[in-house]
């Protein structure tokens, strides 16, 4: 069987019981001249125990802890052998915030005080550290100041994060609960994202190492982000990531890091170094882009946008065609009014050829050839026109098309949706499978570990009862030593009452005397007070001013 940390006392088993001193349980209570109130016993018990604990850590593991909004805190501290209870007020909270939680082993130092609404003994606290992390956390701190210092920390020089992630590389442990926390939220948030692990140890000595051969893999991975996890623990698991070449490393690589180590309440080196600090593990893949949501109504955006811009442009194209359609009905009514001028001017030329002297002839000879020219211009005109028209017909024919084409697709679809929705089905007949697996893989391992949680319970149980039972053992043959023992304690707390009530500096002033005090202090000789000097003369119910003569 194992140690366990009890000392015990020789003489409780090398005499026999008769021998050992009888010690009454009970004893009449000595009788006092002076009778105190509960109030003033319990003032005199906290004067007398304020400086007790001046300059010392007292250690234990927290429990029953209380955050009121008030901002104080209240806990239980406790050990094997005993448990006292502590307030730590806002004032010291906000210089020193109160991270730690139920079952923290931590070390807190403050003053001894009595809690006079239920003359409970607790500890003021008035700063805490974790368990022997006294000087790890020092160290710690210096390290911290002389990086940011160096400006490993500064914002300026992070790398952002890619618009758009595909592949992401996680360096963690490969049995961590933080892998399976960032599984999880990618395959919710971002399932197109291609995950990769980069193993790594995460706690212990050769932790540090670890983690940088790891970095170094994922940064020659190509990946777009690489995502540094670790769940929760104390501060000395998480100490690894406080190493100094860590964090060097962290602000050497090309590739942008989101960090989520540990919970919320926890602060590493690495995380403030990192490009991103995420406070858990799936904080960070979270911090790695917008979910799918998102991308769909930003796709759904975009096809919105594209179809409005496809009918405006089919719109404004059939708007130009109506337009070119009005100027050739146009030009055809200036044809047909060129044509009827050119006839009037045909039969007019006719009635003065008739009617003309020989020597006009040859006038109307060149006035017919020029007329012959203009006979050319509407042939000309109609050429070009027939070509406009040719245009306009070949570009009506190209946006109609489309039009034509995207409104045969959409029918298509209108009329054929037992095919679309045979496809959606054979899709969903695939995922069903998929999690249906997935599923009973879950369930088996579930059940594997439900039989080895099982059977470690079952004997811890049992190791636990015994080791119960020796304990019990050992105190029913401690229990007489220890009333012994705390009679004596009794006894000597009674006599070192009456030593202070004797030692009490107001006692003279119930017989009749005073006390003689100046503005810096108590008097104590005649030759300390001046003629004009004003006086206090303290009484047991008060006190006078006086001025010496």
């Amino acid at each position: 069987m194992p140690d366990y940390p009890f000392l015990f006392d020789d003489e409780c088993f090398s005499r026999p019981a008769s021998a050992r001193p009888s010690v009454p349980l009970r004893r009449e209570p000595a009788r006092s001249e002076n009778v105190l109130g509960v109030g003033a016993a319990v003032a005199r018990i906290r004067s007398a125990l304020g400086g007790m604990l001046g300059g010392v850590w007292v250690s234990g593991e927290v429990s029953n802890l209380s955050m009121p909004a008030s901002g104080h805190v209240y806990l239980t501290l406790k050990d094997r052998d005993a448990s006292i209870r502590c307030a730590y007020f806002a004032g010291s909270a906000r210089r020193h915030p109160a991270t730690f939680r139920t079952g923290d082993r931590i070390e807190v130092t403050g003053a001894v005080d009595v809690y006079a609404k239920s003359g409970d003994l607790q500890i003021k606290v008035t700063d805490w550290r974790h368990a022997g992390a006294g000087a790890l956390y020092e160290a710690y701190l210096r390290l911290k100041v002389r990086l940011s210092a160096e400006g490993l920390f500064f914002e300026g020089l992070k790398k952002p994060l890619p618009f758009f992630v595909r592949r992401v590389v996680v360096v963690t442990s490969a049995q961590a609960a933080a892998l399976q926390d960032v599984r999880r939220t990618i395959d919710r948030r971002t399932p197109w994202v291609r995950l990769m692990l980069s193993p790594a140890y995460v706690q212990g000595e050769s932790a540090p190492l670890s983690l940088m051969a790891a970095l170094d893999r994922a940064d020659a991975a190509g990946a777009d982000v690489i995502l540094l996890v670790r769940g929760g623990g104390s501060f000395e698991d998480l100490s690894a990531f406080n190493d100094e070449r860590l964090v060097r490393k962290l602000r050497s690589l090309k590739t942008p890091v989101i960090a989520g180590v540990g919970h919320e309440s926890d602060e590493t080196l690495a995380a403030l170094a990192a490009d991103v600090c995420a406070s858990t593990p799936t904080a960070a893949a979270e911090h790695i882009g917008p979910d799918i949501h998102y991308w769909r109504s930003l796709l759904d955006d975009f096809e919105e946008r594209m179809t409005l811009a496809v009918d405006r442009k089919t719109d404004d194209a059939g708007q130009t065609l109506d337009r070119l359609e009005a100027r050739m009905s146009r030009q055809d009514g200036f044809l047909s009014r060129q044509e009827g001028n050119l006839v009037r001017n045909g039969m007019l030329l006719e009635r003065l050829a008739a009617g003309s002297l020989q020597g006009r002839e040859a006038r109307l000879e060149t006035a017919g050839s020029g007329l012959a020219g203009i006979g050319a211009l509407p042939r000309r005109r109609s050429v070009q026109l027939e070509a406009l028209a040719q245009r306009l017909e070949d570009a009506s024919e190209g946006v109609l098309g489309t039009r034509a084409r995207r409104l045969d697709h959409f029918a298509l679809c209108l009329q054929s949706p037992d095919a679309v929705l045979r496809a959606r089905s054979v899709r969903l007949t695939s995922l069903d499978k998929t999690l249906e697996l997935a599923a009973e893989r879950a369930c088996n391992a579930q059940s594997r570990r439900l039989d080895q949680t099982r059977t470690g319970l079952a004997a811890a149980f049992e190791q636990s009862a015994y080791r119960k039972d020796m304990e019990l053992r050992l105190l029913e043959r401690r229990l007489p030593d220890m009333e012994r023992r705390l009679d004596e304690a009794a006894l000597h707390l009674r006599a070192l009452g009456h030593a202070l009530a004797g030692l009490d500096p107001d006692k003279p002033l119930k017989l009749g005397y005073a006390r003689v005090e100046l503005a810096d202090g108590t008097v104590t000789a005649a030759a300390e007070i001046a003629t004009g000097d004003e006086l206090t003369l303290c009484f047991a119910d008060g006190s006078r001013k006086a001025v010496a003569k």
